[in-house]
Parts: C-alpha cells; sequence; structure tokens
C-alpha cells in the first residue's frame, strides 16, 4: 500500500486536525516548489504554505524530512502510473499513458532530490524495472517499434522537458506535451497521434 507523505510525516504521533492540515500544506508547498524550480528552504516553504517558519519546524521537524517524505510520495506515484499502465489491456496505450505522467513526475523527483544534496532513490531499481516491462510490453504487441532499448526510452522522455526560452522565443503552454507527442510518434509504429495545443509564436526578438 503506498504511504502518502503526511503520513510518513505523521506517523506514529496523535495530531489535531489543524496541525494535519498544516503538514498536508507543508507536502503541497514542497510540491509546487519542485514543480515551479522554486526555493527549498523551510522559509520558502513555510511562506508557500501560508504557514510561520516555527510551524514549519514543529510539524516537520527538519527541511530533510519533510524533502524525504514527499520524494518517497512522488517515487510511489511513478510506481502506481507504471502498474496502471501495465495493466492497461492496449500495451501502447498504457505506456503513453505512463510516459505522459512520468515526464512531469521525475522532474519534480529530480528537483527535490537535488534539494535534499542528491544521492540515491529508495525506488530507482524498480521504476527502472517498471519502464522496462512497459518498453518490452508495448514492443512485443507490436505498437512500439523494436530497435528501441528500454533505456533509449528513458532518455528519450527526459529529452522532451526543455527550457522555457530558446533563440529569443517563448515556449508555448503546450510545449512539454507536443514535445512528447513527436517522440512517442517517433517511437511507434506506424501511426502518429495529433500534436496537442498549438505552437509557440514567433514573437519580435
Amino acid at each position: 500500500m503506498t504511504v502518502s507523505a503526511v503520513e510518513r510525516l505523521l506517523a506514529g504521533r496523535v495530531t489535531r486536525a489543524d496541525a494535519r492540515r498544516n503538514v498536508e500544506l507543508l507536502v503541497g508547498a514542497a510540491r509546487e516548489a519542485a514543480n515551479e524550480g522554486g526555493e527549498f528552504s523551510a522559509h520558502d516553504i513555510a511562506r508557500r504554505a501560508g504557514v510561520g517558519v516555527g510551524t514549519f519546524y514543529r510539524r516537520v521537524g527538519t527541511l530533510e524530512t519533510l524533502l524525504e517524505a514527499v520524494l518517497e510520495e512522488v517515487a510511489a506515484e511513478i510506481l502506481a502510473k507504471a502498474e496502471e499502465g501495465l495493466a492497461e489491456p492496449d500495451a501502447w496505450e498504457g505506456f503513453r499513458r505512463f510516459a505522459m505522467a512520468y515526464v512531469d513526475l521525475r522532474n519534480e523527483l529530480c528537483d527535490l532530490n537535488a534539494a535534499r544534496g542528491g544521492g540515491s532513490i529508495r525506488a530507482l531499481a524498480e521504476m527502472r524495472d517498471s519502464m522496462r516491462r512497459l518498453v518490452e510490453r508495448a514492443q512485443e504487441s507490436g505498437g512500439m517499434r523494436a530497435d528501441l532499448g528500454w533505456t533509449d526510452v528513458a532518455f528519450l522522455l527526459v529529452s522532451v522537458s526543455t527550457g522555457d526560452h530558446t533563440i529569443g522565443l517563448r515556449a508555448a503552454p503546450h510545449q512539454r506535451e507536443r514535445n512528447l507527442q513527436v517522440v512517442l510518434d517517433g517511437m511507434r509504429t506506424p501511426d502518429p497521434g495529433p500534436l496537442p495545443g498549438e505552437p509557440p509564436r514567433a514573437e519580435e526578438p
């Protein structure tokens, strides 16, 4: 059973409803910071959560404790998405749905891991195995080109996360999804899917 970051942080403690709510706010703020590439100090997360820094330390102890719990939660979500993909009758569709979720979750996971100073992630071996199984299943069904290794796929999925700017252009709101669709089309045989959203505008430099 997947254990949420809030449950990890409250394990073995009897807390009031307002105290639990503060922990939920702090977890949400840490994940928001990871999604936005924001700061990860206790003060910054407390500010995002709308609580005082004293409340931060009372409820979660240390920044490292909070980041570790949130990182474990995100890793568990990646594994859950992989299991959903493996349970999908259509192997390609299962992989595609996983990929759509994985790109954002993987970025969040990496930002959280960097914020805690790096190091190993306990679920890494499971994530690799899930990726391999999803890729091999899609290939065996004929939905994915057979000349790709699952490690190729891991790097291809990372490649869709580009910066917000390049040569004076600003990324479109759906840029990451557009990038991912092109990558998925390159993996697939034989029918490409439609691109979501509109291409970025070529504004004057």
